[in-house]
């Protein structure tokens, strides 16, 4: 059973933009936590973007990677159950395997950490050339 798809990835110069799409169903659908991470070959899984639904402790929160800040934008459209992240500014740096995750809220839960989130989807490939 797909829980979450992702796209919009590609290939484009430093400097431009891509906005990546992540499409919820299923169980992932009802969560509050998404994520975004990355990869790239050779490195360890990455988070970099995070967005929490409305709960008594955190409402409408949204988290970022020292490295995208200002450059990157988390939002997500409830009526569409998809999360979206567009990336300005590009920079090769950037170029990896974006995944989307998803999990609910729990006591000690850390955004940031691959292993607190249940559903992952299967990465989509963002390269930015130099």
């Amino acid at each position: 059973q797909v829980q979450l798809v992702e796209s919009g990835g590609g290939l484009v110069q430093a400097g431009g933009s891509l906005r990546l799409s992540c499409a919820a169903s299923g169980r992932a659908a009802s969560t509050h936590v998404k994520g975004w991470f990355r990869q790239a070959p050779g490195k360890e899984r990455e988070f970099v973007s995070g967005i929490v639904s409305a709960i008594t402790w955190s409402i409408g929160r949204t988290y970022y990677t020292d490295s995208v800040k200002g450059r990157f934008t988390i939002s997500r459209d409830n009526a569409k159950n998809t999360v979206y992240l567009q990336m300005n500014s590009l920079k090769p740096e950037d170029t990896a395997v974006y995944y989307c995750a998803a999990t609910n809220t729990a006591p000690g839960m850390d955004v940031t950490r691959p292993s607190d989130y249940d559903y992952w989807g299967q990465g989509t490939q963002v390269t930015v050339s130099s």
